[in-house]
């Protein structure tokens, strides 16, 4: 699955400098690597120092805030590779046909009456994200379409639903496992 493209035109240009790499300029930009090699016709990783690449702007800052946000709620007190795997949950729902196309609207998807996430329900989401959280989006934004394609998590001791510890299961991370 290949990241959506840009919901706007291009954000910035990016000099290359010695020790660039397509995968640390996608996380200091919070943009996926695959958009930035496809916005500048690259078929290799192979970059040189100096040249300028097109930066797309694929989320908002808004809607990174939101994440992050989200993210600091979900995954407080987990390993930082826990809090990129929530964050990837969430861009997974927005790439996949099986839930709405945007960060905002799958965050605050109801489900019989129910958010698909705690912190929504109980007001965490309104809290400001610490800056494990924030660098944990950006990350996950870098690496959007090339995951194991989890669109679920929960925490075994805690989830009351048989249906979502029926999923399959990708990984665990911390407390958490996350599910396609």
């Amino acid at each position: 699955m290949t990241a959506p493209q840009s919901k706007a035109n291009a954000a910035t240009t990016h000099q290359v400098k010695t020790g660039d790499t397509f995968w640390n300029i996608g996380k200091k930009y919070g943009v996926p690597v695959k958009s930035i090699m496809s916005t500048n016709n690259k078929t290799s990783h192979l970059l040189l120092v100096g040249e300028k690449l097109v930066i797309p702007q694929n989320v908002t800052n808004a809607e990174i805030d939101l994440l992050a946000r989200l993210v600091h709620a979900e995954a407080k007190g987990e390993p930082y590779a826990g809090k990129v795997a929530v964050a990837s949950v969430v861009l997974n729902r927005v790439d996949s046909s099986l839930f709405p196309n945007d960060i905002k609207s799958v965050i605050y998807q109801k489900d019989q009456g129910y958010y698909a996430f705690t912190p929504i329900q109980n007001g965490a989401i309104n809290q400001p994200a610490d800056t494990s959280a924030k660098e944990a989006v950006k990350e996950a934004l870098a690496f959007r379409g090339m995951g194991n394609g989890s669109l679920y998590f929960y925490n075994p001791k805690t989830a009351k639903s048989t249906w979502i510890t029926s999923r399959e299961v990708t990984i665990t991370i911390g407390n958490h496992r996350f599910a396609k």
